[in-house]
């Protein structure tokens, strides 16, 4: 036990000096610190048993160190966002033979909204966006996404990790179990909800049969970030922490008789990185100490904005901080069965100065450089009317963009066809999109595997192609 005790101890000891070196300025990269640990005797080339969150090397030079992927639940319409279609306006109000979710389809819709192209690479975006259409020469724009399932929970969990069931690690536990956390005060996969919890739950950000440390971790833009997580108060510090000396006492007992057992081992960590929480957690919501240049760049002090504003900043401020991924999730859903209009004007207003000051504040504090921003739903929209003035599901032809490390601005990779409805020309699936993210962070995604009931699994299957066309 001293032993165990002593080998945690000599870790922490090298965790606390890289700290002290990140303040004086010098900084250690997730790579150097894997190799300062493998130096000091204590992590292996994969030795994730003693330390399955400390940073490893990836397989490749990076160019992305963490992803902060905003999600826009609930499937917004490409057509009315960023990809308008001129067919589909001079078609306004024709029937056309096509099936749809609900059944009952309408005519086609044109767009209510108006759009205009910005910045040199031209991109239309539409009015709803103003904030966001000043961002458009840093977008790689993913036009002909398609996936298997028109129902949301399927279609999130597909979205998440790479298949349309229950039960699988998402693609932010891949990416932690890949590359650990830079910082071990704080989870390495982060999940900001929506005000109205998320279809398909937890789920959408499980470890599955991944090593449960791996899992994402909810937290909460303000009042207290992670439920039951603070010590009740007549406990004392002092006695909490005998209370954690003797649970892992008890379970590295236990593991003594069971080497390797990944759930065992994510338990006693999990412990251990609640207790380091209760201060970390605490103090990134606490945002008195920015500027108010800052809160104004994200509207945090403005009703319309105040929540996905403060969740985009909590998301700068846990990049900054060495957390490997991030998902923001927009409030409400965009699922427009009925008043489109409405429902995308309501959501862009709320998303629009967010998202476009956090990719801002981002490039102001050379985050850019190394931060993979995604923005994206889990499917897209018809093109026809459902009801009077809504659209229904659309899992063959949707968008997403990606900015920032590593990604070449300005740019468009595919096509849905003139109507917006299937991917058209170069379709992309969500193995694509998964296994580009994983290229950027260094990560060949036919090598990250686990091995789980005789077989070998990965975030993505092994056709998943890299959009080579959208790098930098």
């Amino acid at each position: 036990m001293n032993h165990i005790r002593s080998h945690c101890g000599r870790y922490q000891s090298i965790i606390n000096r890289r700290q002290l070196l990140q303040k004086a300025g010098a900084g250690l990269g997730g790579v150097a610190l894997a190799d300062l640990l493998a130096r000091e005797g204590l992590l292996a080339a994969d030795d994730r048993s003693q330390h399955p969150m400390a940073p490893r090397a990836a397989h490749f030079p990076a160019k992305a160190k963490s992803v902060i992927w905003l999600f826009m639940e609930g499937a917004p319409s490409a057509v009315d966002t960023f990809d308008p279609k001129p067919e589909l306006t001079k078609n306004d109000g024709k029937r056309i033979a096509i099936d749809v979710f609900n059944g009952n389809p309408g005519p086609l819709m044109k767009s209510p909204f108006e759009f205009k192209q910005y910045g040199q690479s031209g991109a239309w975006v539409c009015d709803q966006y103003p904030n966001v259409a000043k961002h458009v020469d840093d977008f790689a724009f993913i036009k002909s996404l398609h996936s298997d399932s028109n129902d949301h929970v399927p279609a999130l969990y597909q979205i998440n990790t790479g298949i349309a069931r229950p039960g699988f690690p998402a693609a932010g536990a891949w990416v932690t179990y890949g590359l650990g956390s830079e910082n071990q005060d704080l989870p390495g996969f982060v999940v900001l909800g929506n005000n109205q919890g998320i279809k398909g739950g937890p789920l959408n950000w499980h470890s599955g049969f991944l090593p449960s440390t791996y899992q994402g971790t909810l937290f909460r833009p303000e009042g207290t970030p992670i439920l039951n997580l603070n010590r009740p108060r007549a406990v004392s510090q002092a006695d909490q922490r005998r209370q954690l000396d003797l649970m892992a006492e008890l379970n590295e007992r236990h593991l003594a008789d069971r080497p390797g057992e990944a759930d065992l081992l994510g338990r006693i960590q999990s412990f251990e990185l609640a207790y380091r929480m209760q201060s970390a957690a605490t103090r990134l919501i606490d945002f008195s100490t920015e500027s108010q240049t800052t809160r104004d760049l994200y509207g945090i002090d403005q009703k319309a904005t105040k929540s996905y504003g403060s969740k985009c900043l909590l998301a700068r401020r846990l990049v900054e901080d060495g957390v490997r991924f991030v998902q923001v999730y927009s409030d409400g859903e965009w699922d427009a069965h009925s008043n489109l209009t409405a429902n995308h004007t309501g959501h862009c207003r709320a998303t629009d100065v967010p998202i476009a000051g956090l990719l801002t504040d981002l490039k102001q504090r050379g985050l850019m450089e190394s931060t993979l921003v995604i923005w994206g739903g889990e499917f897209g929209r018809m093109p026809v009317s459902q009801g009077k003035d809504g659209r229904d599901h659309n899992p063959q032809g949707f968008i997403a963009w990606m900015a920032g490390a590593g990604v070449k601005g300005g740019t468009s990779f595919g096509e849905t066809d003139e109507i917006g409805y299937k991917a058209a020309v170069d379709p992309v699936t969500v193995h694509d999109l998964h296994a580009t993210m994983l290229h950027l962070l260094g990560i060949e995604h036919t090598r990250l595997t686990y091995l789980h009931n005789g077989r070998q699994y990965r975030l993505t299957d092994v056709a998943g192609n890299v959009l080579h066309s959208l790098l930098a």
